[in-house]
């Protein structure tokens, strides 16, 4: 088939190299978000997927939004067959969907109908899901509800973040958008209406919601520094300063200190929470890199009653 790839950050890169690598399909263009400024200069730099595009000499769209009259003429005029899409970041539009003969699928990380939205492999990791994995589907209005091609599974370990979960995805992933192109091409594959039972919502984490409770149990304080690694990135406050939790670990052995309460010694730095403490293994300060724990507290001179939160 001729297809046209939507798709921007890191994460769809893997999928862009399995497609390009198919002796079966041609990637005629790809679709992805405007060129963004980055770094302290702010300087406008093309996507992950706009600077792999351009290493293979594939044509690249960069609509502002797919409800551009021109980018859907240039659509039309490429002709594809269908357009697979991962972490593209922009709604598609009803004339846009009707493009393709063979319709827009996308590859979400998640096994649909569970965590539908644009969160869903840290929400997997929040909720404590020991399963979760990756799903093709035929896109429709709906949001992530159209008919599923096909999934893959991926166990989500006990110390995985976010970050480590959906760079496995992301490769296991690539195969299964790979195969369904070969599917749909062939007609050997149809897509299945999700049930209606099982439906869960993965809306985009804010910085408010990754901020540390030390009141909830240390198993939820885990799971928040994981689940919001590498981003919006898990934190606090210390000395009326944010200051972002990269790594925290259950300790069941320490239970003597009180929610938020903390005791730095002399390789270790425990937190209290609502049930036993965690151990701080790397934070950042704000303004500075991630360093270790203790150095942190060695440097900020930590005593005996302090307490992190407000």
């Amino acid at each position: 088939m001729k297809l046209v790839f939507a798709g921007t950050p890191e994460v769809a890169v893997p999928a862009l190299d399995a497609l390009i690598a198919s002796e079966r399909h041609e990637v005629a263009a790809v679709v992805t978000r405007p060129d963004a400024p980055a770094g302290r200069g702010r300087r406008l730099v093309a996507s992950p997927v706009a600077e792999r595009a351009e290493e293979e000499g594939i044509e690249i769209l960069r609509p502002a939004s797919p409800r551009d009259p021109a980018f859907q003429e240039r659509l039309r005029q490429i002709a594809p067959d269908c357009c697979p899409v991962v972490a593209y970041g922009a709604l598609l539009p009803k004339p846009a969907l009707e493009i393709p003969a063979h319709g827009w699928v996308n590859l979400h990380f998640s096994l649909l109908p569970a965590w539908r939205g644009a969160a869903p492999v840290q929400h997997a990791v929040l909720a404590g899901d020991e399963l979760t994995g990756a799903s093709t589907f035929q896109i429709e209005q709906g949001l992530d509800s159209g008919p599923v091609y096909g999934v893959v599974t991926e166990e989500v370990r006990p110390t995985d973040t976010s970050g480590d979960l959906l760079t496995r995805l992301a490769l296991a992933g690539a195969g299964l958008l790979a195969a369904t192109m070969d599917g749909i091409e062939d007609g050997t594959l149809h897509a299945v209406p999700q049930p209606a039972e099982g439906v869960s919502h993965a809306p985009k984490l804010t910085v408010a919601d990754a901020r540390v409770d030390w009141s909830a149990p240390a198993l939820r304080v885990d799971r928040v520094v994981r689940g919001c690694s590498p981003a919006p990135g898990a934190w606090t406050v210390f000395r009326g300063e944010r200051l972002k939790l990269v790594q925290a670990v259950p300790d069941p052995q320490v239970t003597d200190l009180a929610p938020g309460e903390l005791r730095a010694g002399k390789h270790s730095v425990h937190v209290g929470t609502g049930s036993h403490a965690v151990e701080l293994r790397w934070v950042q300060p704000q303004g500075k890199k991630p360093m270790q724990a203790a150095d942190w507290a060695r440097g900020a001179r930590t005593t005996a009653g302090e307490h992190l939160g407000d």
